[in-house]
């Protein structure tokens, strides 16, 4: 039977209590919403071999799953939106073998939505549990599965994006070469020609690589990776769940990569949905930057918890 929408208004935001999937089909949404959402960003449950309490399909069932947001999510993006998806890695059951049902199921996912892959981003996470336990520390014949990947993808090949505001501070080996005035030029074993100035302008930053990391930054190598700093408002979050008996959401996205592609592919005052929204970290940083957000969640426990980013 279908749920009824649910709206709580939370601190300039809206928090729909329902299955995402019923939210973005719904006429009313759709009517609110068509061609008006500038960035789709979320998590959603990942293929794992054991049940979860957000819930996750597996095998086939998770791709055609996963298939069916495609349409509804295209529906209510705007022209040059996009939607980026983090999702994690995952075994064949019973078998120290890698199975591609995510890769599988985001091919559909483009597929069926008719949508462009504009880039892949890795999340390096050390301090990830080491799984699959079975054949990581009792069978000891692999090692640990330490990063996700999150993709990009448009309706278009160019959607709204700008790397200008997502500049990142230069490394120690960066400014010692823009202080020399002075670079190893010539050709390249690859052909590529590099001219003597070519790594000399100082512009307001460097661009950041698509590769986020929780270890220490490598300064000397030019910013191999994007660091995500601890200085965030998860404590206030915690508190606020254990003080009020609620559960905190088991799989937190980092504030730092939320807001890294807020500010790379929108603007102030877009909106930005996320469908597996658990905590809402994705409606609290975009708060922070001034966006409006749409939030969808079908645990109440992680609606009424996610009051604590706020406080």
């Amino acid at each position: 039977m279908k749920k009824k929408l649910n709206k709580n208004k939370i601190s300039g935001g809206d928090f729909y209590y329902n299955d995402s999937l019923e939210v973005i089909k719904d006429v009313k949404f759709i009517r609110k919403y068509k061609g008006k959402i500038d960035l789709v960003f979320t998590s959603p449950p990942f293929p794992l071999l054991s049940a979860k309490k957000y819930g996750n399909e597996k095998g086939q069932k998770y791709i055609d799953w996963f298939a069916k947001f495609a349409k509804p999510l295209r529906n209510i993006l705007t022209k040059k939106g996009s939607i980026v998806i983090e999702i994690g890695n995952s075994w064949t059951p019973g078998h120290p073998t890698y199975s591609l049902i995510e890769i599988k199921a985001l091919m559909k996912f483009m597929e069926v939505g008719n949508f462009k892959l504009c880039q892949k981003f890795v999340w390096h996470n050390p301090a990830k549990l080491p799984g699959p336990a079975e054949w990581v520390t009792k069978y000891r014949e692999r090692v640990k599965d330490s990063f996700t990947e999150i993709w990009w993808f448009s309706k278009t090949e160019r959607p709204y994006a700008n790397n200008r505001k997502i500049l990142s501070e230069y490394s120690k080996g960066m400014l010692k070469l823009l202080e020399r005035q002075k670079y190893n030029a010539g050709k390249r074993a690859t052909g590529h020609n590099i001219n003597k100035k070519s790594f000399l302008t100082k512009n307001k930053g460097a661009i950041p690589p698509n590769i986020f990391a929780k270890s220490t930054y490598d300064e000397e190598n030019f910013g191999n990776f994007l660091p995500i700093s601890n200085t965030n408002n998860v404590n206030n979050y915690r508190e606020y769940c254990f003080k009020n008996n609620l559960t905190p959401h088991p799989a937190r996205m980092p504030q730092d990569i939320v807001e890294f592609f807020i500010k790379f592919l929108t603007k102030e005052k877009s909106i930005i949905l996320d469908p597996f929204a658990g905590s809402n970290t994705t409606g609290y940083v975009a708060s922070k930057l001034k966006r409006k957000w749409i939030s969808i969640e079908k645990d109440i426990d992680y609606i009424n918890g996610s009051k604590g980013w706020f406080l």
